[in-house]
């Protein structure tokens, strides 16, 4: 699992002397992740930036993502520095990776810099590269102040940090400022500068990156994206920032413990000042109590929240299964938009269902075409474009249901392609499906923090591993515990945990059998009053059973 930093900007202001030009450039640098999950941090940085540099691995050549990344960056009009990394690796193979590059944005040869991190090869050159290449930001320093929050931190101690790129104007220290959002006025009691540490400066002017704190401690006050202006000569519009997030999974985050809840809508607040990308609303369930419907942009984005969670702000929470949104349409003509599975009407008054579907772009080696494809079919995708980029490598194209690769997909291309396979997706629109909601009992009791929706055809197979994995999580107690799937009123499948019994007969040796069947029908009926009381106990891991079925 990658680290938690990987979902935090890092922002460096660097102050470099050319010796080309004799002078001082100031350049402000953001460092993102590449993943297919943080595609919204990658749109926050392009954002603020002039310039973007593209930085290829020589060894594996262009991936998915960074495909991705480029048509983003492209869209923005950056100025795009193509940059070959890992020069120095034995498997490194640049004049091929060189090619692609140059077939992908139509480059020449010279534009390329060859550089290596590990041993500091091509280093100055990209320095120079930046300051030739990327223009100046362009800002009218007289006009009414605009500054873009591209991102903002949790200080404890001195309330929200948030991180601004100056459009238009000048701000200074004290001054009095308006959230154009929120429509909320404050003091800038401190602004300044963002290099290794924070250096305050008493103003910034147009084309300039820093940090504002003014004591704001309600995280609800501070939005990505927002635009900060002056109390006194405000902004007429605020700046265009860049696309609002879509979550693509969502799934419910509660508390160990029910009391934790407003602990944890504080810990939610805080995290979403950093990652603006997690949507969430409270929500209820019969199982667990109290907690949040959370939308995430991938699997992996939902991991590293729930670590973030636990590491952060020491909160342990429980995970339910993952979902994603679908669209109902009733006999009655409603539209209905699903997030959760306890939300899914009735069969009978159903006109039609619709589930999202994405475009997979999967870069592979050619020895793995088979298994690759095989299991994009087996997940009911649709092979549409199949494309050699260089005689080992190939580009195939794919139509899946995302609800298909929200649990393990990525897991198993990685596996089937013996690591070499990128994957990246868009969502494209939604389709007519059979859908059917998968409901799990305990003793008859239905739990719904596991129920599930799946495609018709895969429900009876889903349901009997479901049972046979919960059989193996959930542990014996004194009475037995019976593990149903059903898809309505019809139970598709059952696994029973057996009671942890006390041989009662022990005692009796020889003599009439009734006696020992006495006490067992004694021993039988304590167990059946045990069992109308008793609770079947949950562990934390079988809430996420559906997504390790074939481990």
């Amino acid at each position: 699992m990658k680290k938690k930093e990987e979902l935090q900007l890092k922002v460096t202001q660097y102050r470099w002397n050319t010796p080309l030009q004799g002078e001082d450039y100031i350049l402000n640098l953001i460092d993102t992740p590449g993943h297919v999950d943080f595609s919204y941090e990658v749109s926050r940085s392009i954002a603020a930036c002039e310039g973007a540099l593209l930085i290829v691995d020589a060894a594996q050549g262009i991936q998915a993502q960074t495909i991705s990344n480029l048509y983003l960056a492209l869209e923005h009009d950056l100025e795009i520095i193509p940059v070959l990394n890992k020069i120095d690796l034995p498997s490194a193979d640049p004049e091929v990776v060189k090619d692609q590059i140059i077939d992908l944005i139509g480059c020449e040869d010279k534009d390329i810099i060859p550089a290596s991190a590990k041993t500091g090869v091509g280093i100055e050159g990209i320095l120079a590269a930046i300051v030739e290449r990327v223009p100046q930001p362009k800002g009218d320093t007289n006009a009414p102040l605009q500054a873009m929050i591209f991102d903002s931190v949790y200080n404890t101690f001195r309330g929200i940090e948030a991180y601004f790129k100056i459009i238009n104007g000048e701000i200074k220290k004290g001054q009095k400022v308006k959230f154009m959002a929120t429509d909320m006025e404050y003091h800038a009691d401190e602004i300044g500068a963002l290099r290794l540490k924070q250096f305050p400066k008493k103003s910034m002017q147009a084309g300039e990156v820093g940090y504002i704190i003014s004591g704001i401690k309600n995280a609800k006050e501070v939005k990505v994206g927002d635009t900060i202006t002056t109390a006194e000569n405000p902004a007429n519009e605020a700046v265009k920032g860049f696309e609002e997030v879509k979550p693509m999974v969502f799934a419910g985050i509660y508390p160990v413990d029910t009391e934790d809840f407003e602990e944890l809508r504080n810990s939610m607040d805080k995290l979403q000042l950093n990652d603006a990308s997690l949507t969430y609303a409270p929500e209820s369930s019969v199982a667990l109590g109290f907690g949040f419907r959370c939308g995430f942009l991938g699997m992996l984005h939902m991991e590293i929240v729930q670590e973030r969670l636990e590491r952060e702000f020491n909160m342990t929470v429980i995970t339910t299964v993952p979902n994603v949104s679908y669209f109902a349409y009733t006999r009655a003509g409603k539209k209905l938009e699903i997030h959760n599975p306890s939300d899914y009407p009735d069969p009978s008054i159903l006109e039609s269902v619709e589930e999202p579907f994405i475009r997979a772009q999967i870069i592979t080696k050619a020895d793995f075409i088979g298994p690759v494809m095989t299991l994009c079919i087996t997940k009911r995708g649709e092979l549409t474009n199949q494309v050699y980029l260089t005689t080992d490598r190939v580009e195939l194209t794919f139509e899946i249901p995302l609800g298909e690769i929200v649990f393990d997909f990525y897991d198993k291309l990685k596996s089937v392609s013996k690591g070499y396979a990128s994957f990246d997706y868009y969502p494209i629109e939604y389709r007519d499906s059979v859908l059917a909601k998968l409901d799990i009992l305990l003793n008859g009791d239905p739990v719904d923090a596991l129920s599930a929706l799946v495609h018709k055809d895969n429900s009876y197979a889903l349901g009997k591993k479901l049972c046979a994995k919960l059989k193996e999580l959930i542990p014996r107690q004194q009475f037995d515990i019976a593990i149903q799937s059903a898809i309505g009123s019809k139970i598709i499948a059952r696994e029973t945990v057996k009671a942890l019994r006390k041989d009662v007969t022990a005692k009796c040796y020889g003599g009439d059998i009734s006696r020992k069947r006495k006490l067992l029908e004694k021993q039988k009926k304590g167990k059946k009053r045990m069992r109308q009381v008793g609770n079947v106990e949950i562990p934390q891991n079988a809430f996420m059973a559906v997504l390790k079925l074939d481990d």
